[in-house]
């Protein structure tokens, strides 16, 4: 099936677009971007820059793709911005290419809701099987796990990190990395508990999701830092056969700009 361009848009005889592929009017598809199959531009698109779409993502109209990053050490550099299948992007949201700071790429997954007015920065790397309320902004360097889900109004700053299946609720100021499956919100943010129903849609046993909730109920219960504490042995051996944990565990050791606090 060939691809439905409408007249009155501004499509480069460079760009690849695969069969399938829905353009509406005023949109504007630049020489280096590649559309995947079945992907539906509606119009006043702007797709830009280095950009790949994955098959079957939906963009609503007034969206900015592939866009420069706001970074005043980007010098035009032939860096890139790469979604994967099945997104759905709603109206307003920009996604910028990535700078050479990092790995000249920014990346989204698969099956992902991105509502609107949601901006990724420059750099973000961003999982598959999210849902992402309206109004949020993720900064530079942000790092997004699976099945994460935000609430409206929230902002992460940059080089933050949220775990797989983490719960961030809405209007919080993400200023710290948010293990896997916890559960936070505030400004600036706290984290509150364990995603129970989350990891009970990943499928995780019983035994694994009480041991998880046990692990951060002692965890915060201790006087120690997140980091002293699964630096430990002897407080986190009873977890070493959980994979959730372990996780967490390796999250916490990795952190750049550190875990964020419990709620008092």
């Amino acid at each position: 099936m060939k691809a439905e361009i409408h007249d009155l848009a501004i499509v480069s005889p460079e760009a690849k677009i695969a069969e399938g592929v829905k353009i509406g009017p005023f949109s504007i598809i630049g020489p280096n971007v590649v559309i995947g199959k079945n992907t539906t531009i509606d119009s006043h698109v702007k797709i830009e820059g280095h950009t790949i779409l994955g098959e079957g993502n939906k963009i609503s109209s007034y969206c900015a793709i592939g866009a420069p990053p706001q970074d005043s050490s980007y010098k035009g550099e032939p860096t890139e911005t790469i979604l994967g299948d099945n997104n759905i992007i709603r109206e307003y949201v920009s996604i910028h290419r990535g700078t050479m700071k990092d790995k000249a790429k920014t990346t989204v997954g698969s099956n992902n809701l991105l509502m609107s007015y949601v901006h990724l920065g420059h750099d973000v790397v961003f999982g598959s099987n999210c849902i992402i309320a309206n109004s949020t902004n993720f900064a530079g360097h942000v790092h997004v796990g699976d099945k994460v889900i935000i609430g409206g109004g929230c902002n992460i700053s940059q080089f933050v990190s949220l775990g797989l299946g983490s719960y961030l609720g809405g209007a919080s100021a993400i200023d710290r990395d948010i293990p896997t499956y916890c559960t936070a919100y505030g400004n600036r943010v706290r984290l509150k508990g364990i995603n129970i129903i989350g990891m009970r849609r990943g499928g995780h046993s019983k035994q694994v999701i009480s041991e998880v909730v046990d692990f951060y109920r002692v965890m915060e219960a201790n006087p120690l830092s997140p980091r002293a504490f699964v630096n430990h042995k002897e407080l986190i051996e009873e977890y070493e056969n959980n994979p959730v944990i372990q996780q967490m565990i390796d999250e916490i050791n990795k952190s750049e700009v550190g875990i964020a606090p419990f709620m008092s």
